[in-house]
């Protein structure tokens, strides 16, 4: 009755909700690269390419969760050399990165609607063996098309941030049944169990494991690459770098201003801003050079020496830059609410700030704070007198990056954990 209510009114939420979504692509870019695939629809080059013997489907919504996705893929292929993998993902953006890292086993669409026609027709194409959901991605034909024909599905990298969670809690009449569908569900915190299990989820299927996004082996940076660039700039790579990753509206200028006042006591130090949403790169130039500030944008870099400001407007590259950095400020912390993964700064040894809103990552965040591996100024000047303090402050940098990576310890190898889970799960089936 659930589901039927849901089918019906499907085609209603798609036309309230259409503008806002056609709007976002438009910003996003490239909307029209194999849209077909949101429908269900695909090209023959496509069919042909998943036509031999199936795959497991992957799904990652945008960036992040494409980026956990690639990561357990690997991890599975050391396991299953014959695996194949069908990723599915939302966003542009997810999908760009994706095309950018996929393997040649491994076929990038975009997700289908979840209205019952679409996706039983994208079910007949992609044919999957098992369907993994990454993170919080339970929709509910997709869930119960997998259950009703027997394809095993589970939940890994499980997250219930608060938010999500209470809004779980207000319809857990509605999906309770759709979670209670999930042969596995991989989660990251002991913790946790108790809160999955009270939105449906069975206690026999939950499965502590730590974090695929905190788990620190195998996450590699390749430093020579934002070297390579700021030489090609003119800029020394071994200058003081302030590297602000993953910011939104309001925090590009917060962080220019506290550039500019630290630049009194640094004179060498160079600012790098990686806005989460690559499309307000023009925005975001327009504003910061109202500061008297030289920028240059990575996509088009000339030799310009005297730049003060290097956006980064290219997908996929970040963890790179992470690790020429002198410290970093983890964005939508400050101006925003939820906080961005700083796993991958502190993988790379640099010393992680955020400010006060870290509610995605609260238990990370809490324990880095605690632990002495990061620092959470409430507000800009706190901010301003903690990055000043590290600029100037060698050993402190290096306490906070040891620090850290403890507090990362207890996520080692969750991404092997998953596998392996993963893999039993294939061999039983449901």
């Amino acid at each position: 009755m659930i589901r039927l209510l849901y089918n019906l009114l499907f085609p209603l939420a798609l036309v309230i909700f259409l503008p806002g979504y056609v709007v976002k692509m438009f910003r996003r870019g490239n909307y029209r690269n194999k849209f077909g695939q949101r429908l269900g629809l695909y090209d023959a080059e496509t069919r042909a390419r998943l036509a031999p013997g199936g795959s497991t489907w992957l799904h990652a919504v945008s960036v992040g969760e494409v980026m956990i996705a690639l990561k357990l893929a690997a991890k599975m292929k050391e396991r299953d050399p014959g695996l194949r993998v069908s990723l599915t993902t939302t966003t542009t953006t997810g999908f760009a990165l994706a095309q950018k890292h996929s393997p040649d086993w491994m076929e990038v669409l975009y997700t289908p609607l979840d209205f019952w026609p679409i996706m039983r027709r994208a079910f007949a194409v992609i044919r999957p063996s098992r369907v993994i959901l990454v993170e919080a991605e339970v929709w509910p034909n997709l869930t119960a098309i997998a259950h009703e024909t027997g394809i095993p599905l589970a939940l890994v990298n499980a997250r219930l941030s608060p938010r999500s969670e209470g809004r779980f809690r207000k319809f857990r009449f509605f999906v309770r049944p759709y979670f209670r569908k999930l042969d596995l569900i991989c989660v990251q915190e002991p913790e946790d169990m108790a809160r999955w299990e009270s939105l449906g989820a069975e206690r026999a299927r939950l499965y502590p494991v730590g974090s695929i996004k905190y788990d620190p082996e195998n996450v590699v940076s390749r430093p020579e690459t934002p070297r390579a660039a700021l030489q090609d700039l003119g800029i020394d790579p071994e200058r003081p770098i302030l590297l602000a990753g993953s910011t939104h509206q309001g925090e590009e200028e917060i962080l220019a201003r506290i550039y500019l006042e630290l630049r009194q006591d640094f004179a060498d130090l160079f600012l790098i801003l990686a806005p989460r949403h690559i499309e307000r790169t023009t925005e975001i130039r327009s504003r910061i050079g109202a500061l008297d500030l030289s920028t240059a944008r990575r996509s088009q870099i000339v030799h310009a020496p005297g730049t003060d400001c290097l956006l980064l407007d290219t997908t996929g590259e970040l963890r790179d830059w992470y690790s020429i950095a002198t410290v970093v400020f983890m964005g939508k912390s400050l101006t925003a609410r939820g906080g961005q993964n700083p796993v991958e700064a502190i993988v790379a040894g640099r010393p992680v700030v955020f400010g006060p809103h870290m509610e995605n990552f609260a238990n990370l965040s809490r324990a880095l704070v605690a632990a002495g591996g990061a620092l959470q100024p409430k507000d800009v000047t706190g901010l301003t007198n903690g990055l000043r303090e590290l600029l100037r402050n060698p050993q402190q940098r290096e306490h906070l990056t040891q620090r850290a990576r403890t507090v990362l310890d207890p996520h080692r190898g969750a991404t092997a954990r998953t596998a392996e889970l993963l893999e039993k799960l294939a061999a039983h089936g449901t």
